[in-house]
């Protein structure tokens, strides 16, 4: 299921008519925590109701705002938990309205915090990876949940 805000370009990238335009920057992270039952891995999804869909926290970087800075940044306001970051994951990039956006993510293990709802996101979820993985909207991000899996290994 599509939001409005993007299309996935059919090459996974930009195409050749894409290539003059400077692409969106954004960042974020695939935030995850141990459950306080039972230890099993539970990842952050947030809810956007502007685009009515689920994601992994994430934001456009500011300018000359270093990308890992961001990614933490756009964590702490989308979700409220500070974030500790761990590997970089996999950059997706892809088409916003017919122009470029290119998304740095990397995995995060959540700090201190607490969800407390906003005009961006008002929702949170913390799901096991397969539910997660399900409840995404865009099948892109769904690749970050294997490409976390795979940095904690």
């Amino acid at each position: 299921m599509s939001s409005p805000e993007d299309t996935q370009h059919p090459h996974g990238a930009y195409g050749p008519e894409d290539s003059g335009d400077t692409p969106v920057l954004a960042a974020g992270c695939v935030l995850w925590r141990r459950s306080a039952t039972g230890g099993g891995l539970e990842l952050c999804l947030v809810h956007r109701p502007k685009y009515d869909d689920w994601s992994h926290p994430k934001g456009k970087l500011k300018r000359g705002e270093d990308p890992l800075a961001g990614a933490l940044r756009e964590v702490v306001e989308e979700t409220g938990y500070t974030a500790v970051p761990g590997a970089e994951l996999p950059t997706l990039r892809y088409l916003v309205q017919g122009r470029p956006k290119e998304v740095r993510y990397w995995a995060a293990e959540a700090g201190p915090g607490g969800f407390v709802p906003n005009l961006e996101v008002d929702r949170v979820l913390w799901l096991p990876p397969a539910s997660a993985r399900t409840r995404l909207t865009q099948p892109r991000d769904r690749d970050l949940v294997d490409a976390l899996l795979e940095s904690l290994r």
